[in-house]
């Protein structure tokens, strides 16, 4: 990507009290009314959480067995669709959810829950919900802007920490984020809530939850298989699914992959940041249930 390629960044914008740009605003009543269908499943996450990861996993336990040519020749972003975005001279994520003809449809998200399209209630969908810690999210977030024009920009770490800390960033607050799908969960018993962490901690045991969850019951060799395609380093180098070829993204700044570990942000916190940012997450979770690890 050339300097003269770069698509210009957008302003930050407070819409309806969360932070955005307009890629993620502009199609806003067509992404309210999408209509979801009963058997479609919502793979939603805060950004840098493993959405990826996950929405791979998914795709090839309902898929590979039946299809298999399908994750070598289909890219991901057309068999998980994006649905929040819509970026100039490219199919818009709903137009690409529309379009799906297998089902069940995989659709992904990182609406906070309140701005989750209604239809998606209404059928009585799947959702399976995934979260990062907020130190490691904070630090994969900051290189992803780095190197995504559709993000505003991320200035040094220094002032995307705090930017960061005080929701002023896409999708907004990170915190209100993960907090409020956990209370969703308590009233809307099909969201299975996955850590990040817990991924990374032992991949097979996570991925028979998620089994048990959509009600799935793969042998031991097809979770084997997957594990072993959805491993890091497999997933690098896969190009349907490394967004090597999206227009608004610098993969030169920073890879669209770039680490997949747990602990990453002992390489960028100062000890300064790291207790300023202790001192606050302590305050903005204290009435939280739900226990992050920063390191596995």
């Amino acid at each position: 990507m050339s300097q003269l390629e770069k698509p210009q960044r957008p302003p930050l914008i407070d819409f309806h009290g969360v932070c955005f740009s307009r890629y993620f605003t502009d199609n806003w009543n067509n992404v309210q009314n999408f209509k979801a269908r009963p058997d479609d499943i919502l793979i939603a996450t805060y950004p840098k959480s493993g959405t990826t990861w996950v929405s791979f996993i998914i795709d090839l336990l309902y898929f590979d067995q039946t299809c298999p040519e399908r994750h070598l020749t289909v890219p991901l972003i057309q068999r998980v669709p994006f649905l929040d975005i819509a970026v100039p001279s490219q199919p818009s994520g709903k137009d690409l959810a529309d379009q799906v003809r297998t089902a069940p449809r995989l659709i992904k998200s990182h609406l906070p829950v309140q701005f989750v399209p209604k239809s998606f209630w209404e059928n009585n969908c799947k959702i399976v919900y995934v979260a990062r810690n907020a130190k490691d999210c904070a630090v994969s977030y900051y290189h992803f802007a780095r190197m995504d024009y559709a993000q505003p920009e991320p200035g040094d770490w220094a002032t995307y920490l705090n930017s960061f800390k005080n929701g002023k960033v896409v999708y907004g607050s990170w915190y209100d984020h993960v907090n409020n799908w956990g209370k969703r969960k308590q009233t809307y018993p099909k969201i299975h809530y996955m850590f990040y962490e817990n991924l990374i901690e032992d991949s097979s045991r996570e991925i028979l939850r998620l089994c048990d969850f959509l009600g799935l019951s793969p042998s031991t060799e097809e979770i084997d298989k997957i594990k072993a395609a959805a491993m890091f380093d497999n997933m690098k180098q896969d190009k349907m699914i490394s967004f090597f070829t999206t227009k608004t993204m610098d993969q030169r700044l920073s890879p669209f992959f770039r680490k997949g570990k747990v602990g990453d942000w002992k390489n960028h916190f100062t000890v300064a940041q790291n207790e300023e940012f202790d001192e606050d997450y302590k305050q903005k979770m204290k009435d939280s249930s739900l226990a992050f690890r920063t390191e596995v």
